[in-house]
């Protein structure tokens, strides 16, 4: 929750933060800007609210192509 905490305060003060993490509710809760990748390549980039778990999933997976 700290960590959380201080990547928020860092987003308010307009530094970048770049957050590695498959954890999905993280992502979703953190991330304003959602950078997707499946093997090796960007596959899909996502802004704040404009994904969920599903898609981020779908996405790294290949299951579903985003538009």
């Amino acid at each position: 929750a700290a960590v959380h905490a201080f990547i928020g305060e860092l987003a308010e003060e307009g530094r970048a933060v770049i957050l590695i993490t498959s954890e999905l509710p993280e992502i979703t809760a953190l991330a304003a800007r959602v950078v997707v990748m499946q093997e090796g390549r960007i596959s899909n980039i996502f802004k704040r609210g404009t994904c969920s778990a599903e898609t981020i999933v779908s996405a790294a997976t290949g299951a579903r192509k985003a538009a």
